[in-house]
């Protein structure tokens, strides 16, 4: 629910002027999520929402700019704490499974990260399908699906 929650709010975020977290907080009402203030409080903070000027003299939320490697493997390590269940690989093919639900919220992560050895993933409800950048490369820890099995197990450590 967390995770619908949160990218109902980033994408009212992009597509409308949210001066406010009263004004997010009923815009998510409109689109059937029961929420309070302090849970949008905790939502922006967790996104890294930024308030930046709206062009007619007043401040909405946005997107951070730019967002350092670390921040994103923080939020990273973060994100696969709270989803992943497990992770196999097989050829150039790396299996992620999440609890339900938290397959978006992982795929969006690792797309961010914008990792050499991926050419994409495919996320369903709770599992994502990884697709390694050379298919030509055994599967074997020094290839690109291995390589990035190996990124991805380090994200899931304690």
């Amino acid at each position: 629910m967390k995770h619908k929650r949160q990218a109902k709010l980033l994408e009212l975020v992009r597509e409308n002027n949210v001066e406010t977290q009263e004004a997010l907080m009923e815009l998510l009402h409109a689109h059937g999520f029961r929420v309070t203030q302090a849970t949008i409080s905790r939502d922006i903070k967790e996104l890294r929402l930024v308030k930046v000027p709206n062009g007619q003299g007043g401040y909405k939320y946005s997107l951070p700019t730019t967002v350092s490697m670390g921040d994103l493997l923080r939020r990273a390590r973060r994100i696969f704490r709270d989803y992943v269940r497990s992770v196999h690989f097989s050829g150039p093919l790396i299996m992620i499974k999440t609890y339900p639900g938290g397959a978006h919220a992982v795929a969006a992560i690792i797309d961010e990260l914008e990792w050499p050895e991926m050419l994409g993933s495919i996320a369903g409800d709770d599992s994502i399908l990884v697709l390694t950048h050379d298919p030509e490369a055994p599967s074997t820890p020094q290839g690109p699906a291995g390589v990035l099995f190996t990124r991805i197990q380090e994200l899931m450590e304690r």
